[in-house]
């Protein structure tokens, strides 16, 4: 079951992938709205939607759906999560970076799991309790032991700009030690590069089910650790996540917390 059904979550995601790499480049002619904001979509966006609903109902029809763009569909034990294009900004303006995210919940437990970036022709898959892969190949966190000389990555989500002062005060503090810090625009693909052991650890609010659900599997399949602000594991629900090794991840996390960060949600 679960070697057929992410060949067809990997179909499913090329093809959506094809679809927006046939736009790149003819922005000034698609139609763009803002959904909230500082939040846009496209017409892309909506089209690449559909190009993976249709292909996953052709295989899984009982199955429940929750997508960015068309929202929640259908009641089922299993809901596949879908973001047809996370880092739709950047798309927008022309920054080569976003992907394809399609993840599969087993009662809002991830147990599958696709991030497709279409540029690099890089495919991240997982399993529940099979590994992670890039391209076939097994991927793991990073074994850094400790925040100095790490490679972190946040974002700054339009949803909590409110919160801008505690975070910024936030990346200070971990700055003291820390190599650097990355805001790349796409929080599927930051959950891939930390699975992936690029960066050594991701934190973001304002997240959304449909940008985190396939990296939260891909990094849990890699070795690292998952949870929300306050260490929990509550990061659907509150929309916060730090992701990374066992070792930063806390380490960040507790920095959060320390710096006050956590606290400007309560």
């Amino acid at each position: 079951m679960q070697k057929s059904a992410i060949n067809v979550v990997v179909k499913a995601a090329r093809r959506a992938g094809d679809l927006i790499l046939r736009h790149v480049g003819r922005v000034e002619s698609l139609s763009v709205f803002e959904k909230s904001k500082q939040d846009y979509a496209s017409e892309v966006d909506a089209q690449a939607e559909a190009e993976i609903i249709r292909e996953l109902k052709r295989a899984f029809p009982d199955h429940a759906f929750l997508a960015e763009e068309s929202g929640q569909t259908g009641k089922s034990r299993y809901t596949w999560v879908i973001d047809p294009l996370d880092g739709t900004s950047n798309f927008l303006h022309g920054i080569p970076h976003f992907c394809v995210s399609i993840a599969l919940l087993d009662n809002q437990e991830p147990v599958l799991g696709v991030i497709y970036d279409p540029l690099r022709n890089e495919i991240y898959s997982a399993t529940k309790g099979s590994g992670a892969v890039l391209n076939d190949k097994r991927i793991r966190v990073s074994q850094r032991n400790d925040l100095s000389g790490a490679m972190l990555i946040t974002g700054f989500a339009p949803r909590q700009r409110s919160k801008i002062g505690a975070q910024l005060e936030a990346v200070r503090e971990l700055m003291r030690d820390a190599e650097d810090v990355r805001r790349t625009g796409s929080a599927a693909l930051d959950l891939a590069y930390v699975a992936a052991g690029r960066a050594d650890a991701y934190f973001e609010a304002g997240v959304m089910p449909w940008d985190i659900a396939a990296g939260v599997l891909l990094v849990r399949e890699a070795g690292g650790r998952v949870c929300d602000f306050r260490g929990g594991t509550d990061y659907f629900k509150y929309g916060q996540i730090v992701a990374g090794n066992l070792k930063v991840s806390e380490l960040v996390q507790k920095s959060l917390v320390n710096s006050g960060y956590a606290a400007a949600f309560d």
